[in-house]
């Protein structure tokens, strides 16, 4: 008590004071430390935290801290101090809101999950691409095609977002494909399906399966859905349907769809047959012939 009393008298600081203030820091430290070693342990087993996660419990201890170090210092209450402390995050916020509605819209979506590090996801007119890291403000994507895209999370959180990768990797791939009015559509599943069978990329287990979309006055139009086992080989196994389709095709002779066009016209007005082919020629000419023969 003496020495407490004669360092106040001097420094103009109690040593309870600054050793509670030192204590609630080196507290928070503390607490920190040890949440970022179970967060490391756990990366070796499962998906690590994101960074997001971590540095939010950072924070809120720290900020904590600082709370009961302020209430300490200025001898005020603990609800003196989250009223003084409020005040100025207020003043703060204000200043960067835009850098705090990013991070606020971090923290939700760090609450929600609605994707963890490594999964594969489509955010709506913005991105597609394999998630590598979530911030506070930002969250790093990178595309198929290698690009490593820094978006803010602002942005994210007002879009559609698709995870590939939740709840299971596994998910189901659809193409459209039109065959010609001709070919029966039995037949048209029969050598589609035999010609899937011979596909090494998709999954065998569920197998794939083709649905009739439409019925065309040239052409059916059909729906190949098959399984994929993992996002990052959709482009291949797309590619291996599609041209194990096409083989096929041709093996059996299949001929591609095309338009009819049927032009009619009164059986009562008398028209001249050349002038008649001047006018077909005219409207399926290419744009830079037909200002020719328009002139």
């Amino acid at each position: 008590m003496i020495l407490d009393r004669e360092v106040e008298q001097r420094v103009g600081l109690s040593v309870r004071l600054a050793g509670g203030v030192v204590g609630c820091l080196a507290a928070a430290w503390l607490g920190s430390r040890l949440f970022g070693l179970f967060a490391d342990r756990r990366r070796r087993h499962k998906r690590p935290y994101p960074r997001l996660f971590r540095d939010l419990v950072a924070v809120l201890l720290f900020f904590a801290a600082v709370v009961a170090s302020a209430a300490l210092l200025l001898g005020q209450g603990l609800l003196g101090a989250l009223a003084g402390s409020s005040l100025i995050l207020a003043m703060l916020g204000f200043a960067i809101r835009n850098v705090v509605a990013d991070t606020l819209s971090g923290i939700a979506l760090g609450i929600e999950a609605p994707y963890r590090i490594g999964d594969w996801v489509e955010i709506e007119q913005v991105a597609r691409g394999r998630v590598i890291e979530i911030g506070w403000r930002t969250t790093r994507v990178l595309t198929q095609d290698s690009t490593y895209m820094i978006l803010p999370n602002s942005q994210i959180a007002r879009r559609r977002i698709t995870n590939y990768s939740a709840p299971k990797p596994q998910y189901r791939a659809q193409l459209s494909l039109k065959l010609t009015r001709e070919l029966p559509v039995d037949t048209a599943k029969a050598l589609i399906l035999k010609a899937l069978r011979q596909a090494r990329v998709i999954q065998a287990d569920p197998p794939p399966d083709v649905r009739v979309q439409e019925l065309g006055s040239d052409s059916n139009s059909y729906a190949v859905r098959f399984w994929l086992s993992r996002f990052e080989r959709d482009v291949d196994c797309r590619d291996e349907v599609l041209s194990l389709i096409d083989h096929a095709m041709r093996q059996a002779k299949i001929p591609t769809p095309r338009m009819q066009i049927e032009l009619n016209r009164p059986r009562s007005a008398e028209i001249d047959p050349l002038a008649h082919d001047a006018e077909v020629a005219r409207v399926f000419a290419e744009p830079s012939e037909r200002k020719r023969l328009e002139a």
